[in-house]
């Protein structure tokens, strides 16, 4: 027996909407949607490196090589949409398993500390009130990972007087394959019932910048509680990748992460570790 795939339903994605809710704030704003790219992040960086360095917003339906942080695979999860093998059990043929994109703009703010923080709050708090961020680029819902954030940036200008900043975010809409995985993941769909790639699209971009303007202005600090009241690892025994382990307590005025050793807090930064809530019986020994 053969079976042929249900056509695919085109996503009417709403570009005219994002552009007219966002233009006004960030002149030569464009919306780019594109069927399929390696990864949206690496076409900003060719871009920017080529000298294209106006705000886009740039949308893959499909990543053949998405990243994430510190070089780890991001799977944009569109075989469901594809109805290929990378489809999931239960995902529909014809709709998107996962939303792609990335925010590319000129940014110039005093410290770049928290970045990667502001941004996952933006996306959370666009989302759902009990989605929690988990340090310093995952969005989690009851300890499953959500959502992924990837920053980078390109220097342009004499001795690299300007900064391109390319900001990415991978967002489940469907629940994946846990397979290999060291979270479980989880779907948007079981937070938000019937919200698909466009209208996620449609919540998340014109906050996002508006938070990342107001991070040039200000820095984190305006972000410190709010980040700090949806903190998945608050109080929580982590263990860090340099095998130093001791008890969250939050984030500083900058975004470093709090860790208390015995006696001692430490700040930790985003380009030091990675963080993992630590499992035991000797949680009150911190």
């Amino acid at each position: 027996m053969v079976i042929t795939p249900a056509p695919l339903t085109p996503v009417r994605w709403p570009a005219e909407a994002i552009w007219e809710s966002v233009a006004p704030a960030l002149p030569g704003f464009t919306v780019e949607v594109l069927p399929e790219l390696d990864s949206t992040n690496s076409e900003l960086m060719r871009r920017a490196r080529a000298g294209r360095l106006e705000p886009t917003l740039l949308v893959a339906e499909q990543q053949t090589a998405g990243r994430g942080r510190m070089g780890r695979p991001w799977h944009s999860g569109a075989g469901a949409r594809l109805g290929g093998s990378a489809a999931h059990a239960g995902a529909s043929v014809g709709s998107m398993s996962s939303l792609t994109f990335s925010l590319g703009l000129n940014l110039a703010p005093a410290d770049w500390s928290g970045l990667s923080l502001a941004v996952g709050l933006s996306v959370a708090q666009s989302l759902h009130p009990d989605i929690r961020l988990k340090w310093p680029n995952d969005l989690w819902w009851h300890d499953r990972k959500l959502a992924g954030i990837l920053i980078e940036t390109a220097n342009w200008g004499e001795a690299g007087s300007g900064r391109y900043v390319v900001i990415g975010v991978g967002l489940n809409l469907q629940t994946p394959d846990s397979a290999g995985l060291s979270t479980a993941p989880v779907g948007l769909e079981e937070l938000l019932s019937g919200v698909d790639a466009a209208q996620a699209l449609l919540r998340l971009v014109a906050p996002l910048v508006q938070t990342v303007q107001r991070f040039e202005a200000h820095g984190f600090a305006p972000f410190q509680k709010a980040f700090n009241t949806r903190d998945a690892l608050a109080q929580l025994p982590v263990t860090l990748s340099d095998g130093v382990q001791g008890l969250a307590q939050g984030v500083d005025v900058t975004g470093a992460l709090l860790v208390r050793s015995g006696q001692e807090v430490q700040r930790i930064t985003s380009a030091e570790v990675s963080v993992r809530p630590l499992k035991g019986p000797d949680h009150d020994n911190f």
